[in-house]
């Protein structure tokens, strides 16, 4: 079965996003004791569940990665947000209903090779990681591409390859693919992204 996934997610205007997402609500939930594991607990129940998303392997792995650990410094207490956060170089790290939707879509069983288009922070490919044998993840700009790749290492993400390069390429060396999943915006479905799918 063909599975590509196109959506718009890391490289959107911010201020646009963020206006669009909250609801409303505040901005920056502060947690000042940091608090992450509950942070995450309730991001799962209030943002993920709520709004539909039932795998329970995606919500093991949404559970499971700490998206702490893909946000600078400054937005710690902001990680667990209903909303994407600046992730540097002008991009961000998705909004998690957009991480878990996007997931469950893959209908991932667990033996996939996946290829992610926009690496960003890493966190998806975090995710990805957790669902699927092997992913493989292509970001655009250098320094966000060695940023994630050393994290994810650190981490302890040993089947996660991350390359910095141009997605509309994918990767045809590892070519053929179970899934892609597109988090950038293109403005076409890129010829060589269906012609490495499975």
């Amino acid at each position: 079965m063909m599975k590509m996934l196109f959506a718009i997610g890391a490289i959107l205007i911010l201020p646009l996003v963020l206006t669009q997402c909250t609801g409303g609500e505040t901005l920056f939930d502060s947690n000042p004791k940091g608090d992450f594991k509950a942070m995450r607990e309730k991001m799962v129940e209030t943002q993920i569940k709520a709004r539909g998303v039932k795998d329970p392997r995606v919500l093991s792995a949404l559970l499971k990665v700490e998206r702490h650990r893909f946000v600078p410094e400054k937005y710690l207490d902001s990680a667990y947000s209903d909303q994407p956060l600046p992730i540097g170089e002008g991009q961000t790290i998705s909004q998690p209903y957009i991480v878990a939707l996007m997931t469950e879509l893959l209908e991932l069983n667990g033996n996939e090779k996946v290829l992610e288009i926009g690496t960003g922070s890493g966190y998806q490919a975090a995710v990805l990681a957790e669902l699927a044998k092997e992913v493989y993840t292509v970001e655009i700009i250098e320094p966000l591409a060695a940023t994630a790749s050393e994290r994810l290492s650190e981490l302890g993400y040993q089947n996660v390859k991350v390359k910095a390069g141009d997605g509309y390429l994918g990767w045809p060396e590892a070519a053929p693919f179970d899934a892609i999943m597109v988090t950038a915006a293109p403005d076409h479905v890129p010829k060589p992204l269906v012609e490495q799918l499975k």
